[in-house]
C-alpha cells in the first residue's frame, strides 16, 4: 500500500474491522472513537499476566490465575436458577467451574471430560473448595490463554476480551508509514519508527512507561503536527498582502499624555508590536494576553485610534452587552468627540438599528461596539480595518481562521484574553497567532489582599461585611451551586441569598446560570449603579466588567475551585482606588493539596505563576475555560510531563519556517493527527 492508502485505512470507519458491526461501532463512537486511528489511543490501564500457570494447591483466593485442569464430572441440576457445575482436578487438588446462564451443550464443548484444559479467571472459595465462576478464558490450546492480557477502562457493552481482539487485529494489520522526521529529530528517540512505537505502546509490559523512547516519539508527533498546522495558518495569513495603514502618532501621544496614569513597560511594548503589525503589508492576527487588571483594553483602544486616523473603521466585539457598553463608554470618554463611536445593542429600537447599519455601510461610524451580532451577514462595513475581540479564549483554531477571513484582505484581527496560561499551553492553543503579553500591573493598582476563613466563622465575615457597607463599599458573594444539593455539601447561591437578604433586606441581588440574559444585564447594571450592596452569584460573574465600588469578594467552598478560576474571580475586585480584599471560605476537613492551593493564592497575585501551579496540581484540561477553548485534546502529550518535547517541536518549527522547507512530507502526519477542516486548506 502507498502512504495515501495507509492513512485512508487508518482513518476509515470502525466497521472495516472484522467482528465490529454497527452496534460495537456505535458504542465506541459514543466515546469519540470514530476511526481505526482513534482506537490506537485506547490504551490499557494495566495488564494481567496469564502466562504463568499454577497448581490448584497453590491458588490464591481473589486473584486472577491460570491453571491446567482436567474435567471429570458434570453437575447440571434440574432446579431452575441453580448454577451448572463442572468438577475439575489436577494432580494437587480439585476445583469447580461454575456457570450461570450457560447451556449444557456449550459447557460440554469447552470442558470435555478427561481432556486437559487451560483455564484462567478469578479464584473463589466455597464450602472448602476452590472455584472459578463464569470463566471467560478457556482453551485446549494453552498458548491462546498463556499470554499477557491488557486491561482497559471499558466502554459499557464491550468486554475486555472484545477490546483485546480488536486492538490485536489493528496492530497485526498496522501499515508501515514513510518516515516524516529527519535523523536529527529521530536521534532524540533512538531512531524508533512510528510503526515500532505503536507496537511497543500496546505491549502489556509497557503500560505507564511515559518516559520511554516509543512513548515520547508518539507524544512528539502529536505536538509537532499541531504546531505545524498553526505554522501553516500563520504563513497563509501572512501571505495575504493588505493595504498599509499610515500612522501619524501625534494623536496617540496626545491621548497617552492626557491619561490619569502612565502606561507600563509591557503596555508600551504590546502597543508597539500591534502598531508594527498594523502599518505592515501583512495581515495582523495577534493575541493580546494579560492578567486581570493589567490594562489590555486601553492598549486595544489606542491602537484602534491609529487605525481610525488612517481612514479605516474598527469593530469591537465583547461577549456580553454590558461589557460592550462599558467598553463603549470608556472609548467615548477617552476620545471625547474626535471620532464617531456607536453601540449596536439588542435593546436598540428598530429605527436606531437601521440608522447604525446604514452609517456603517457608508463609513459614517468610525468605531462600533457590540456582541457577536456585529458580524452578522446583513451588516456591511465600507472600510473595516480592525476587529478587536474581547475574552474570546473559547474560540478554536477553525473559528479564528474564519473570523480572520471574514474581515477581508485589509482587516487586521486582535484578540484579547484575561486568562493567563502557561507557555506550553499558549503554544498549543494560540500557536496560529502572534502573541503580545502584558504581565506588569499598573503601579496605581493595589494588590488584592487574600484571606482564608473557616465557614464556621461566618459571623465574623458578616460583621466585616456590615462595616464595609457602612463605608459605602459593595460585596461579591460567590457560591459553587445554584440550589442545595443532597449529594454535595456545597453552599447554595439561592440559600445564601435568602440568608443574606434577612440580614440586609432589599440590599442583596442574586445572579446564576438560570437567570435569563435580559434579567442578568439588569441585575449587573443595578449593582454597577449601587442599587444593591451585595451580589450573590455563582461563577458567572462577567470577566472584564469593572465594578469600581466593589472591593470585597467572598468565595464559599473555595477549595472546590481551581486556582486559575479563583484568581479570575478575585480579579472582579480591586478595580477602583480602594484597598480590596478576597475572603476564601472553606470547611475544616481540607486535604493537604487543598491547603497548598489556597496558600499559593494567598502568596501571589501573579496570574501566570498561579496558572503554572494550577496545571501542575490539576492537569491542563481543567484550567479555567480550556475545556471550551477549542484546545486540542492530546492523546499522549502532556504540557507538564513533556515540556521538553514542546520546546523541541517549537525549535523544529522555527527551523522549517526559516529554511522555508517543503512540508509535503508531513502530509500524512497532519492528516492523521489533525483531522480538521483547516487542514484541507493547507495540504
Amino acid at each position: 500500500m502507498n502512504n495515501e492508502k495507509n492513512y485512508n485505512y487508518l482513518l476509515s470507519d470502525l466497521t472495516k474491522l472484522r467482528g465490529v458491526g454497527n452496534k460495537i461501532a456505535g458504542l465506541l463512537k459514543r466515546k469519540k472513537i470514530n476511526t481505526i486511528f482513534d482506537l490506537l489511543w485506547k490504551l490499557p490501564k494495566s495488564y494481567i499476566d496469564r502466562s504463568i500457570s499454577s497448581h490448584i494447591i497453590d491458588l490464591k483466593i481473589g486473584e486472577i490465575q491460570t491453571i491446567n485442569i482436567v474435567p471429570y464430572k458434570y453437575n447440571f441440576p434440574r432446579i431452575r436458577n441453580l448454577p451448572n457445575r463442572v468438577l475439575c482436578k489436577d494432580k494437587t487438588g480439585k476445583l469447580d467451574c461454575i456457570f450461570f446462564n450457560s447451556y449444557e451443550g456449550y459447557i460440554k464443548k469447552i470442558l470435555p471430560i478427561g481432556k486437559e484444559i487451560t483455564i484462567s479467571g478469578k479464584i473463589g472459595f466455597y464450602k472448602n473448595k476452590y472455584q472459578i465462576t463464569n470463566p471467560k478464558y478457556i482453551s485446549e490450546d494453552s498458548s491462546i490463554i498463556k499470554t499477557k492480557h491488557n486491561q482497559y477502562s471499558l466502554t459499557e457493552g464491550i468486554t475486555e476480551k472484545i477490546y483485546n481482539k480488536i486492538i490485536k487485529q489493528i496492530i497485526k494489520d498496522l501499515p508501515k508509514l514513510d518516515e516524516w522526521h529527519n535523523k536529527k529529530i529521530l536521534k532524540n528517540f533512538n531512531y524508533i519508527s512510528w510503526y515500532d512505537s505503536i507496537n511497543e505502546l500496546h505491549k502489556p509490559e509497557n503500560v505507564g512507561k511515559y518516559k520511554s523512547d516509543f512513548y515520547e516519539r508518539l507524544a512528539f508527533d502529536e505536538i509537532f503536527s499541531s504546531f505545524l498546522v498553526h505554522s501553516e495558518i500563520r504563513k497563509k495569513i501572512k501571505r495575504i498582502k493588505k493595504k498599509r495603514k499610515s500612522f501619524h502618532f501625534e494623536d496617540q501621544k496626545k491621548l497617552v499624555s492626557n491619561l490619569k496614569f502612565s502606561l507600563t513597560k509591557d503596555q508600551n511594548k504590546a502597543l508597539k508590536e500591534i502598531n508594527q503589525d498594523l502599518i505592515s503589508n501583512q495581515k495582523m492576527f495577534r493575541l493580546l494576553q494579560g492578567d486581570v487588571g493589567s490594562g489590555k483594553t486601553i492598549v486595544a483602544l489606542i491602537s484602534a485610534l491609529n487605525v481610525i486616523n488612517s481612514g479605516f473603521q474598527v469593530a469591537f466585539m465583547a461577549p456580553t452587552e454590558i461589557l460592550a457598553r462599558q467598553h463603549f463608554l470608556l472609548a467615548k470618554d477617552l476620545f471625547k468627540t474626535s471620532i464617531k463611536i456607536d453601540l449596536l445593542s439588542s435593546k436598540s429600537e428598530y429605527k436606531e438599528k437601521k440608522r447604525i447599519l446604514n452609517d456603517l455601510k457608508y463609513n459614517k461610524i468610525n468605531f462600533i461596539f457590540g456582541t457577536h451580532s456585529i458580524f452578522q451577514k446583513k451588516i456591511q462595513f465600507e472600510n473595516l480595518g480592525l476587529i478587536i475581540i474581547d475574552e474570546q479564549h473559547k474560540f478554536g483554531v477553525n473559528q479564528r481562521k474564519k473570523l480572520s477571513d471574514k474581515g477581508g484582505v485589509n482587516c487586521d484581527v486582535l484578540l484579547m484574553s484575561a486568562t493567563p496560561i502557561p507557555r506550553t499551553l499558549t503554544m498549543t492553543i494560540y500557536g496560529d497567532m502572534d502573541i503580545s503579553i502584558i504581565k506588569e500591573k499598573p503601579k496605581s493598582r493595589k494588590e488584592v489582599k487574600t484571606y482564608t476563613k473557616l465557614d464556621s466563622k461566618i459571623d465574623d465575615v458578616i460583621k466585616f461585611v456590615k462595616k464595609e457597607i457602612r463605608n459605602d463599599n459593595q460585596i461579591f458573594w460567590v457560591c459553587p451551586l445554584i440550589e442545595e444539593s443532597k449529594k454535595i455539601d456545597h453552599a447554595s447561591a439561592i440559600n445564601k441569598f435568602k440568608y443574606l437578604n434577612n440580614i440586609f433586606p432589599n440590599k442583596v441581588a442574586l445572579l446564576h446560570g438560570k437567570t435569563d440574559q435580559e434579567e442578568k444585564e439588569l441585575i449587573l447594571n443595578n449593582f454597577l449603579n449601587k442599587k444593591y450592596d451585595i451580589l450573590v452569584s455563582t461563577t458567572i460573574i462577567e470577566v472584564g466588567i469593572d465594578f469600581p465600588n466593589a472591593n470585597i469578594i467572598i468565595i464559599e467552598n473555595a477549595n472546590k475551585f481551581g486556582l486559575s478560576q479563583l484568581h479570575q474571580l478575585r480579579g472582579r475586585v480591586g478595580r477602583g482606588n480602594k484597598q480590596s480584599n478576597c475572603i476564601l471560605m472553606f470547611k475544616s476537613s481540607l486535604t493537604e493539596i487543598a491547603k497548598k492551593r489556597l496558600q499559593i493564592l494567598k502568596n501571589t497575585n501573579d496570574g501566570f505563576k498561579i496558572s503554572e501551579e494550577d496545571m501542575k496540581l490539576r492537569g491542563y484540561g481543567d484550567i479555567l475555560g480550556f475545556k471550551q477553548s477549542g484546545l486540542k485534546t492530546f492523546k499522549l502529550a502532556d504540557p507538564i510531563l513533556n515540556q521538553n518535547l514542546f520546546n523541541l517541536a517549537e525549535k523544529e518549527i522555527k527551523r522549517i519556517e526559516n529554511d522555508n522547507e517543503d512540508i509535503s512530507k508531513f502530509k500524512t502526519l497532519m492528516k492523521l493527527y489533525d483531522q480538521a477542516d483547516v487542514i484541507n486548506d493547507i495540504v
